[in-house]
Parts: structure tokens; C-alpha cells; sequence
């Protein structure tokens, strides 16, 4: 799982949240009713993407496809709509610093900022001719604001045209020889308390600081898709000859250089499956961790969407064992249901409850995964609206459930079987802070290993993994 919830909201979701206005960026009330628009479908669908984002909390990557598919693109206009969605949102700290330094005032109408951030993105990071940038994010003002703003998007983007990108970062980000942690969050567009508790990770997980610009850098390159065989259901092979490219570094990992995944057979009957490497990584310790005497019941404590459920189930099956996927919210259950559809002689049932009161007896299960709830500051290449999202409050409220569902998993786990603690996070508190404060209250469990992976070393999102074991 790895994607904190705020509460009540649920994570992973396409749609709007209750309660919100219905119609990711449908036309403003009052504008043109019954006029064509003049502003191309690929801008339109971007400046959509940025309102769902913004006005309905929104997961871009899940909102598009979507927007995507109301605006009839596909092939280059929607790469190029993709790209310019993802691209504002995940630089908007240095965009909205550019487009500050350029206002006579500080307020903005939400709208308005929308437009200059897709704006400033095509002048400043798109091969986007300067005159067609000013001109359609000027009817784009007009299609989706109204005539008012114009005169002030089109004074703004002109004056942000005059210079480069580097140049503008050298004009409004602090002074990296005295304020590097502020230089780099301008510069690489993320909050400063972020930059600061990844510094504080590399250097906690046995790195140096120094790696702190590489790894913030990173976040900002848009990943391959990756995908994963499940074994035992399909063969590398296969997806090789559809076009994929296997990585090396796991026996079932491959990326994907483009194409329509919908017309992939293996994708389409869950045999196969989108998920990043490191997610595999976490799956992969639990399978490969060793365990005497019984090895017949797993459990997956916090189990959806279910990427890392279908893959532990397809790993079981060749052990003759079964795994029990358990998920706190009935929707994301129905999920782990659907996405394990074709690994059913690995699996032995999905429930529906909460990981801290546990409905099955102590010392039930052989091997336990709990991919438990958090900040997930490890998966920012994926996810860009989440830096703008987290807080520090919400890292220190996560602390106390990771704990909870982690005692629960090695009450749950028999004495000799293991337990394998996972977070999309390697932010301290979640990871090592976790392990070993239930390391220090508890004497019948060994740590046996750990592992970080970092997307700027290790291409995969930032996932933590430790091993441990029930005496």
C-alpha cells in the first residue's frame, strides 16, 4: 500500500472526493455556453487536470486518463498534455516563486495561477515557441477565467519569456552558501521540510547528505513504466516479444517504452502487471526469506490496491502455499480482489478489517508483509502533487499506526516464521524509527535485515524494507 490516507479520504481513488463538485474541469458555469473553444483539446485538457488536482484533492496520474479520454487524445497531443499537467504541478514551487517575482500584487485567483503555471512551464521547460506559449495561455484565460485576467497572464508570461530557467533560479531562490536547504527547495521545487527529512534519510540510512540534490533531482524525472511477470502465470518472454525490455536487476521486472498497454493480453488477464521494482523488492524479500518447518499461510496485513498481493500470491503458489489479503477499506479490498484474479492457486481468500484488531488468532501465519500506511516522500517521481500535500504533522500521526500494525503482524506471524516491514517512505520516524522501537519493547523478535532503495541510485521508487523474525 505506502499511500497515507487522510482520513475519510480514500487513497488510490480516480474520482472526486465525496462531497466535492462533480466534473474534473468541466466548463466554468456562464462561459461561452454552446461556443467551440478556441484553445487546443491538449491545453484545455491539462489546465483540467490542474483544477481536478486542486479543487477535487485529485491524483493527477489517476485523473488523467480520464481527461484523456473527454478530450479524445491520444498518441503526441497526449503526451503532450501529459507532460505539461505533470510538469506544472511537480515544478510549481519555482514557478509560483517566478511567477511572484513578476506580480505588482501578491494575490492571484486560483484559476489564474493554473494558467501561469502551464504557462511558464511550456516557455521555461517545453520546446514551445514563446508567442504560441503567451497566446494560448491567453485564451486559455479567456475560455476558462473570462476576459479580466488576460492583459495580466499575458504582462506576466512575457516578462518570465526574458530568461531562462536558470536565470530565474539565480533570481529568486536564497543563496545556496548561505541557505542551501533553501536554494534546493526553490531550486528543485519542493518544500524545504522535505528536502530537509531526505537529507536527514540518506544520512540515517548510512549515505551522505551531499546526495540530497541527486536524489531531489530525481523526483523530477518522470519514471519508466515498469512492469512486472508474476510468475508461474506468464514468461519475461512474452512481454519481451509485446514490446517491453527486462531490467536485470529483478527476474521479473520490465520496463516499458510505450505503446498501448491495454492491448498487452497478459496485462489485460492480470497475469502481468504495472508496479514499480521496488514495490517487486518488497514481495520479493518476503518470498526469499527462510522459514522452517510449516510454509503454508501468508498474510498480506495491508494489502491494497493489491500489486504486491498478486505478486506474493503467484510466489506462494509454487511453494504449494496460499496468501490471506487483508485490507482495511471494503473499495480497495474489491481491488486486491480484482487485481489477483488470475493468481487464484496462491491465494486463499481477501478480507476486509482492520489491521490493528485483528480478526484470526495469534501465531496464524508463516510469513507476514506489512507494506504499512505512509507519507510515501519515497514516490514523488509518481505521484508529483504529494510534496505540495504531506506535512510534518502528518508524518508523526502515521509513526503511531506503523507501529501498531507492525506488533500486530508479529503477533500474527508463528514463532520461527517472518515478518517484513515496508514503507514507499525512507523518511526516519517511518523506517528505522519504527523497526527499532518495537525491536527495543519486544525480546522474541531478531532483526535479520534491511534495505533502502533510492530512485536516484537504484531507479525505483524509495522503498524501506526490513526482515524480522519471531522466536
Amino acid at each position: 500500500m505506502g499511500e497515507y490516507r487522510r482520513r475519510g479520504r480514500p487513497a488510490g481513488r480516480s474520482g472526486p472526493r465525496p462531497g466535492s463538485k462533480p466534473g474534473a474541469g468541466a466548463p466554468e458555469a456562464g462561459k461561452r455556453p454552446g461556443n467551440r473553444s478556441k484553445v487546443d483539446p491538449s491545453r484545455l485538457a491539462a489546465f483540467d487536470v490542474l483544477k481536478a488536482v486542486r479543487v477535487e484533492d485529485a491524483y493527477a496520474n489517476l485523473v488523467l486518463p480520464n481527461v484523456l479520454e473527454k478530450h479524445d487524445l491520444n498518441g503526441r497531443d497526449a503526451a503532450f498534455a501529459t507532460e505539461l499537467a505533470a510538469g506544472a504541478i511537480r515544478w510549481q514551487g519555482l514557478y509560483d516563486a517566478i511567477i511572484d517575482a513578476n506580480l505588482d500584487k501578491p494575490r492571484l485567483e486560483a484559476k489564474v495561477r493554473d494558467v501561469l503555471r502551464l504557462g511558464v512551464h511550456q516557455l521555461l521547460a517545453m520546446r514551445v515557441p514563446d508567442h504560441a506559449a503567451i497566446a494560448t495561455s491567453v485564451e486559455l484565460t479567456r475560455d476558462r477565467v473570462g476576459t479580466g485576467p488576460t492583459g495580466l497572464v499575458n504582462a506576466v508570461l512575457r516578462k518570465v519569456a526574458a530568461h531562462g530557467m536558470g536565470a530565474w533560479i539565480g533570481q529568486v531562490a536564497p543563496d545556496p552558501a548561505r541557505d542551501l536547504t533553501g536554494h534546493l527547495a526553490v531550486a528543485t521545487s519542493h518544500p524545504r521540510w522535505v528536502v530537509q527529512r531526505l537529507a536527514d534519510a540518506l544520512e540515517g540510512h548510512g549515505r551522505s547528505r551531499d546526495e540530497v540534490a541527486d536524489l531531489l533531482a530525481a523526483d523530477n524525472v518522470s519514471p519508466k513504466v515498469t512492469l512486472v511477470a508474476r510468475p508461474g502465470l506468464v514468461e519475461v518472454d512474452e512481454l519481451v516479444e509485446a514490446g517491453a525490455e527486462a531490467t536485470g536487476r529483478s527476474p521479473y521486472a520490465l520496463t516499458w517504452g510505450g505503446g498501448d498497454l491495454s492491448e498487452v493480453p497478459a496485462l489485460v488477464q492480470g497475469r502481468a502487471g504495472v508496479q514499480d521494482e521496488g514495490s517487486q523488492r518488497v514481495a520479493l524479500a518476503v518470498d526469499e526469506a527462510v522459514v522452517e518447518g510449516r510454509d503454508e499461510l501468508w498474510l498480506d496485513l495491508c494489502a491494497g490496491p493489491g500489486g504486491k498481493t498478486a505478486l506474493l500470491a503467484s510466489l506462494a503458489a509454487r511453494r504449494g502455499a496460499k496468501v490471506v489479503a487483508n485490507e482495511a477499506q471494503h473499495h480497495r479490498a474489491k481491488l486486491v480482489a480484482r487485481g489477483v484474479r488470475a493468481a487464484g492457486a496462491g491465494m486463499a481468500g481477501v478480507l476486509t478489517g482492520d489491521g490493528t484488531q485483528p480478526a484470526w488468532a495469534p501465531g496464524t501465519f508463516d510469513r507476514v508483509l506489512v507494506d504499512a500506511p505512509c507519507s510515501g516522500l519515497g514516490a514523488l517521481r509518481r505521484r508529483p502533487e504529494s510534496r505540495w500535500r504531506r506535512t510534518e504533522k502528518d508524518v508523526l500521526e502515521l509513526v503511531d499506526l506503523q507501529k501498531a500494525l507492525l506488533r500486530n503482524a508479529l503477533d500474527a506471524v508463528r514463532p520461527g516464521g517472518v515478518v517484513v516491514y515496508a514503507t514507499c517512505s525512507p523518511v526516519l520516524e517511518e523506517t528505522s524509527g519504527v523497526v527499532e522501537a518495537i525491536l527495543a519493547e519486544r525480546d522474541d523478535v531478531t532483526e535479520e535485515s534491511r534495505f533502502q532503495l533510492w530512485p536516484h541510485t537504484d531507479a525505483s521508487d524509495a522503498m524501506f524494507t526490513a526482515v524480522l523474525r519471531r522466536s
